[in-house]
């Protein structure tokens, strides 16, 4: 027994400095967050300061200052948080259970069924606002669907379902340029605006769905986070655990696919948000360890970020989509070399 009680006081010191470790990531992703929100609303054409923004923030008004943060900055800050963690969460859900860090929602077809829909709603229908959410919304559910029964046969292959997406999402872009080329002019540059990704104009209004959406879906995939990480394991061992795994996968990817398609639906579909802030989230938790919260965390940091340096560390103003895109093109290419070189030496 004497023996067995250093081991096990080892094991346990080791349990805590990993918490510990986890809990001070966290912290100091929840602690950068506040200061990009600080940093944002505190820039712009006109600088607001510290003390100014803390007494608009209490509810003083500051003639030339309110009007800047509560109306354009805030409500800017609140819709790139929000849908940067819809994508992130909702982007790791997927990469997970296909267990494939090209399974992202923008690389297999279901953000470009929310764009053809939303183009389509702009150009041929002359719809704006709210209906065009809507639509959008509808049609990423509806491309899921169609994307998982087109890949079923005998259950569903991860490496089957990212190839019948892609297939799709090709033909959806396609479909796209189609209809932008026989767009009128302005309504095509409507088109493009949204089709780039931005929170341009972003109101508290329009934020509030995202913020249901993360609310409902987010909390149904906290939830069931052990099943999810169960099914990490593979399918023969996540059943062995007692897992239901047809429930538990369609349970899981209409959640993603909920989070995915609302956040496009406000924000438009932001480039590789939902790509990058898996990799780095399972990066940042550790082999073993769930990434849920890391991963929305992530989503929120490139977000506001990126929409932070396209408003203000750029030559020219640029919507948060271009950041991003910049950002997670040379990633893909490097992920796509790395898998062929890996395959190559197996």
């Amino acid at each position: 027994m004497t023996g067995q009680t250093p081991n096990t006081g080892t094991i346990a010191a080791l349990r805590m400095t990993r918490l510990r470790t986890r809990l001070q990531l966290v912290l100091i992703m929840i602690g950068l967050l506040a200061a990009g929100i600080g940093l944002t609303l505190m820039t712009g054409p006109s600088m607001t300061t510290p003390i100014d923004l803390l007494r608009i923030l209490v509810g003083h008004d500051v003639p030339g200052a309110s009007f800047a943060v509560l109306e354009l900055r805030l409500p800017r800050a609140t819709m790139s948080i929000l849908t940067g963690m819809s994508f992130g969460l909702g982007g790791v859900i997927f990469q997970t259970l296909l267990r494939n860090p090209l399974a992202s929602p923008d690389i297999i077809g279901i953000s470009a069924g929310a764009s053809a829909a939303a183009v389509f709603a702009i150009v041929v229908l002359g719809w704006s606002g709210a209906a065009v959410s809507i639509t959008a919304v509808a049609a990423g559910l509806t491309v899921a669907l169609l994307i998982y029964l087109l890949a079923w046969r005998d259950g569903v292959s991860g490496a089957r379902l990212i190839l019948v997406g892609i297939g799709l999402s090709a033909m959806l872009d396609s479909m796209i340029a189609y209809v932008l080329l026989r767009a009128p002019a302005w309504k095509m540059q409507d088109a493009l605006r949204w089709l780039t990704g931005s929170v341009n104009g972003a109101t508290l209004e329009e934020a509030l769905p995202v913020l249901l959406s993360l609310a409902a879906f987010g909390g149904l995939l906290l939830a069931r986070r052990d099943k999810l990480e169960a099914m990490r394991l593979g399918d023969d061992t996540a059943a062995a655990l007692g897992v239901p795994l047809a429930s538990a996968k369609v349970l899981a990817v209409m959640s993603a696919v909920g989070l995915i398609a609302v956040a496009t639906a406000v924000s438009g579909p932001v480039a590789f948000v939902a790509f990058l802030s898996g990799p780095i989230a399972k990066y940042i938790a550790g082999p073993g360890r769930s990434p849920l919260i890391r991963a929305a965390l992530v989503g929120a940091l490139l977000m506001l970020s990126g929409d932070f340096a396209g408003q203000h560390l750029l030559i020219g103003r640029y919507p948060v989509g271009v950041v991003t895109g910049a950002l997670g093109a040379p990633y893909l290419i490097f992920l796509i070399i790395w898998s062929n070189r890996t395959e190559r030496k197996l």
